[in-house]
């Protein structure tokens, strides 16, 4: 009996040599395996691996932070022209289809690139975004349709200089239940001065 718990007691400390083995080696070989690589899923690789077709924003502030994260996007990463077309595409799919129909894509995309450019060369950055909590989001029915109405505050940024850009945002549902785009604007108290500095800023 004695010698039958020692032959157990052998196995079972070989048993945790071999597994603290196969632990060690599996840490230290787990990046050189070229067909599992750990990717670090950049911002906008996370934007562009969403497929909204499955998994639409389900609510107006849900798309338009959605929306606001591709803006910043656009205006703050170096991105190919590959990357910045699938982001505009993204973006382009939230738009209502009626706005869809007086803005076709190609149009989107030169304004698009046309801005951004204009933004590069003044040095300008969108740093930041807030949108409206839900509780100030307003739907009204109008012409049989639900409707939305709610507000994102962009932060721009130019050097050490910041200026808050307040957008209004009218979104329909669709027939899918979708909220789209419909139309946007900055609001009427809009701040059209110069850049002030945010001492806040470390």
């Amino acid at each position: 009996m004695k010698k039958k718990t020692t032959i157990i007691g052998i196995i079972g400390i070989v048993a945790i040599a071999v597994a603290v083995i196969v632990v060690f080696w599996m840490q230290s070989h787990k990046n050189e395996n070229p067909g599992e690589p750990e990717v670090d899923v950049s911002q906008v690789m996370e934007l562009l691996l969403r497929d909204i077709e499955k998994s639409y924003p389900p609510t107006p502030k849900e798309v338009l932070k959605y929306y606001s994260e591709i803006t910043c996007c656009f205006y703050n990463d170096s991105l190919t022209q590959e990357q910045l077309e699938q982001l505009a595409e993204k973006s382009y799919e939230l738009y209502d289809d009626e706005l869809k129909e007086n803005m076709p894509f190609d149009q989107y995309l030169t304004d698009l690139q046309e801005e951004i450019l204009n933004f590069q060369s003044q040095k300008i950055v969108v740093s930041g975004y807030s949108v409206s909590a839900a509780a100030d989001v307003e739907r009204f029915r109008e012409d049989g349709f639900e409707w939305a109405r709610l507000y994102a505050t962009y932060r721009l940024r130019q050097g050490t200089d910041y200026k808050y850009s307040n957008e209004v945002f009218v979104m329909r549902k669709d027939s899918d239940g979708h909220w789209k785009i419909y139309g946007f604007d900055l609001a009427k108290d809009e701040d059209t001065g110069v850049l002030e500095e945010e001492t806040a800023k470390k």
